[in-house]
Protein backbone atom coordinates (compact mmCIF):
# COMPACT_ATOMS: atom_id res chain seq x y z
CA UNK A 1 0.00 0.00 0.00
CA UNK A 2 1.28 3.47 -0.84
CA UNK A 3 1.81 5.19 2.50
CA UNK A 4 1.49 8.59 0.83
CA UNK A 5 -2.25 8.26 1.25
CA UNK A 6 -1.83 8.03 5.03
CA UNK A 7 -0.26 11.45 5.55
CA UNK A 8 -2.13 13.53 8.09
CA UNK A 9 -2.50 17.26 7.37
CA UNK A 10 0.07 19.26 9.31
CA UNK A 11 -0.35 22.67 10.92
CA UNK A 12 2.35 24.88 12.36
CA UNK A 13 2.15 25.26 16.15
CA UNK A 14 0.96 28.32 18.06
CA UNK A 15 -0.18 30.26 15.00
CA UNK A 16 3.22 30.10 13.33
CA UNK A 17 3.47 31.20 9.72
CA UNK A 18 7.09 30.58 8.61
CA UNK A 19 9.00 27.36 9.25
CA UNK A 20 12.74 26.91 9.12
CA UNK A 21 13.47 23.20 8.89
CA UNK A 22 16.98 22.17 9.83
CA UNK A 23 17.81 19.29 7.48
CA UNK A 24 20.53 16.76 8.21
CA UNK A 25 20.27 14.91 4.87
CA UNK A 26 17.87 14.07 2.05
CA UNK A 27 16.89 10.58 3.32
CA UNK A 28 15.76 11.99 6.67
CA UNK A 29 14.08 15.00 5.03
CA UNK A 30 12.17 13.33 2.20
CA UNK A 31 8.84 12.39 3.78
CA UNK A 32 8.86 15.43 6.06
CA UNK A 33 9.29 17.89 3.20
CA UNK A 34 6.69 16.09 1.09
CA UNK A 35 4.11 16.10 3.89
CA UNK A 36 4.72 19.77 4.72
CA UNK A 37 4.29 20.86 1.11
CA UNK A 38 1.15 18.72 0.77
CA UNK A 39 -0.18 20.54 3.85
CA UNK A 40 0.46 23.95 2.26
CA UNK A 41 3.63 24.68 4.28
CA UNK A 42 6.69 25.74 2.33
CA UNK A 43 9.64 25.61 4.72
CA UNK A 44 13.05 27.11 4.33
CA UNK A 45 15.47 24.16 4.37
CA UNK A 46 18.54 24.95 6.48
CA UNK A 47 21.56 22.75 5.81
CA UNK A 48 23.81 23.34 8.82
CA UNK A 49 25.92 20.24 9.36
CA UNK A 50 29.51 21.12 10.19
CA UNK A 51 29.75 17.75 11.92
CA UNK A 52 29.98 15.94 8.59
CA UNK A 53 33.44 14.75 7.57
CA UNK A 54 35.14 14.71 5.22
CA UNK A 55 34.03 17.80 3.28
CA UNK A 56 33.37 15.61 0.21
CA UNK A 57 30.75 13.74 2.23
CA UNK A 58 29.22 17.08 3.26
CA UNK A 59 28.98 18.22 -0.37
CA UNK A 60 27.43 14.92 -1.46
CA UNK A 61 24.71 15.05 1.21
CA UNK A 62 24.01 18.71 0.46
CA UNK A 63 23.70 18.04 -3.27
CA UNK A 64 21.14 15.28 -2.66
CA UNK A 65 19.03 17.64 -0.54
CA UNK A 66 19.24 20.41 -3.15
CA UNK A 67 18.19 17.96 -5.87
CA UNK A 68 15.15 16.85 -3.88
CA UNK A 69 14.17 20.37 -2.78
CA UNK A 70 14.18 21.50 -6.41
CA UNK A 71 11.26 19.16 -7.12
CA UNK A 72 9.16 21.31 -4.77
CA UNK A 73 10.70 24.65 -5.70
CA UNK A 74 12.09 25.01 -2.18
CA UNK A 75 15.19 26.93 -1.14
CA UNK A 76 18.09 25.21 0.57
CA UNK A 77 20.03 27.62 2.77
CA UNK A 78 23.62 26.43 3.00
CA UNK A 79 25.14 27.44 6.33
CA UNK A 80 28.90 27.98 6.53
CA UNK A 81 30.77 24.70 6.86
CA UNK A 82 33.13 24.94 9.82
CA UNK A 83 34.28 21.52 10.93
CA UNK A 84 37.09 23.01 13.05
CA UNK A 85 34.57 24.96 15.16
CA UNK A 86 32.46 21.83 15.50
CA UNK A 87 35.49 19.82 16.64
CA UNK A 88 36.12 22.44 19.31
CA UNK A 89 32.52 22.14 20.49
CA UNK A 90 32.83 18.38 21.04
CA UNK A 91 36.44 18.36 22.29
CA UNK A 92 36.92 15.74 24.99
CA UNK A 93 33.83 13.81 23.93
CA UNK A 94 35.31 12.00 20.95
CA UNK A 95 34.94 8.54 22.51
CA UNK A 96 31.36 9.04 23.68
CA UNK A 97 28.86 6.52 22.26
CA UNK A 98 26.12 7.52 19.87
CA UNK A 99 23.25 9.27 21.73
CA UNK A 100 25.77 10.32 24.38
CA UNK A 101 27.16 13.72 25.41
CA UNK A 102 28.96 14.27 22.11
CA UNK A 103 25.66 14.06 20.26
CA UNK A 104 24.11 16.56 22.68
CA UNK A 105 26.87 19.09 21.98
CA UNK A 106 26.65 18.36 18.25
CA UNK A 107 22.89 18.98 18.16
CA UNK A 108 23.28 22.14 20.23
CA UNK A 109 25.96 23.46 17.86
CA UNK A 110 23.87 22.93 14.75
CA UNK A 111 20.49 23.93 16.16
CA UNK A 112 21.88 27.09 17.76
CA UNK A 113 23.05 28.19 14.32
CA UNK A 114 19.61 27.37 12.96
CA UNK A 115 17.88 29.38 15.71
CA UNK A 116 20.18 32.34 15.07
CA UNK A 117 19.46 32.26 11.34
CA UNK A 118 15.72 31.89 11.94
CA UNK A 119 15.68 34.91 14.26
CA UNK A 120 17.62 37.05 11.76
CA UNK A 121 15.41 36.09 8.83
CA UNK A 122 11.99 36.30 10.51
CA UNK A 123 11.07 32.63 10.79
CA UNK A 124 8.74 32.03 13.72
CA UNK A 125 8.94 28.22 13.93
CA UNK A 126 12.02 25.97 13.97
CA UNK A 127 12.18 22.19 13.69
CA UNK A 128 14.67 19.57 12.52
CA UNK A 129 14.74 16.31 10.60
CA UNK A 130 17.37 14.90 12.98
CA UNK A 131 14.94 12.82 15.04
CA UNK A 132 13.23 11.24 12.03
CA UNK A 133 15.82 8.49 12.23
CA UNK A 134 15.27 5.67 14.70
CA UNK A 135 18.99 5.91 15.49
CA UNK A 136 18.43 9.26 17.20
CA UNK A 137 16.91 9.95 20.62
CA UNK A 138 13.82 12.12 20.10
CA UNK A 139 13.95 13.57 23.62
CA UNK A 140 17.64 14.42 23.26
CA UNK A 141 17.07 16.22 19.96
CA UNK A 142 14.10 18.18 21.31
CA UNK A 143 15.95 19.19 24.47
CA UNK A 144 18.75 20.57 22.29
CA UNK A 145 16.29 22.45 20.09
CA UNK A 146 14.61 24.02 23.10
CA UNK A 147 18.03 24.91 24.52
CA UNK A 148 19.06 26.57 21.25
CA UNK A 149 15.90 28.66 21.00
CA UNK A 150 16.26 29.73 24.63
CA UNK A 151 19.71 31.20 23.85
CA UNK A 152 18.63 33.48 21.00
CA UNK A 153 16.83 36.80 21.32
CA UNK A 154 13.75 36.82 19.11
CA UNK A 155 14.13 33.10 18.52
CA UNK A 156 11.37 31.08 16.88
CA UNK A 157 9.11 28.58 18.61
CA UNK A 158 10.78 25.18 18.88
CA UNK A 159 8.48 22.63 17.23
CA UNK A 160 8.97 19.23 18.85
CA UNK A 161 7.03 17.38 16.17
CA UNK A 162 7.50 13.61 16.12
CA UNK A 163 8.33 13.07 12.46
CA UNK A 164 8.18 9.28 12.78
CA UNK A 165 4.39 9.19 13.12
CA UNK A 166 1.48 9.78 10.76
CA UNK A 167 2.76 7.38 8.11
CA UNK A 168 6.01 9.30 7.71
CA UNK A 169 8.40 6.52 8.73
CA UNK A 170 7.33 4.02 6.05
CA UNK A 171 7.00 6.84 3.51
CA UNK A 172 10.57 7.86 4.35
CA UNK A 173 11.79 4.42 3.22
CA UNK A 174 9.71 4.57 0.05
CA UNK A 175 11.09 7.96 -0.95
CA UNK A 176 14.66 6.80 -0.41
CA UNK A 177 14.00 3.97 -2.89
CA UNK A 178 12.01 6.13 -5.33
CA UNK A 179 14.61 8.88 -5.42
CA UNK A 180 17.63 6.59 -5.33
CA UNK A 181 19.08 8.77 -2.59
CA UNK A 182 22.64 8.38 -1.50
CA UNK A 183 21.89 6.85 1.91
CA UNK A 184 24.93 7.12 4.17
CA UNK A 185 25.73 4.47 6.76
CA UNK A 186 26.90 6.79 9.55
CA UNK A 187 25.54 9.96 11.11
CA UNK A 188 28.20 12.25 9.74
CA UNK A 189 31.17 12.86 11.97
CA UNK A 190 34.34 10.81 12.01
CA UNK A 191 33.54 9.63 15.53
CA UNK A 192 30.11 8.25 14.61
CA UNK A 193 31.76 6.43 11.73
CA UNK A 194 34.20 4.80 14.16
CA UNK A 195 31.59 3.89 16.79
CA UNK A 196 28.58 2.74 14.78
CA UNK A 197 28.18 -0.33 16.98
CA UNK A 198 27.30 1.74 20.07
Amino acid sequence: MNTREKHTAIELPQGGTRLLLHCCCAPCSGAIVESLVESGIRPGLFFSNSNIAPVEEYELRKAELIRYAAEFGLEVIDDDYDHHAWLSAVKGLEREPERGRRCTECFRFRLLRAAQYAAREGYDVLSTTLASSRWKDLDQVNACGQWACSRVEGAPIWWDKNWRKGGLQPRRCEIIREQGFYNQLYCGCEFSKNHTSD
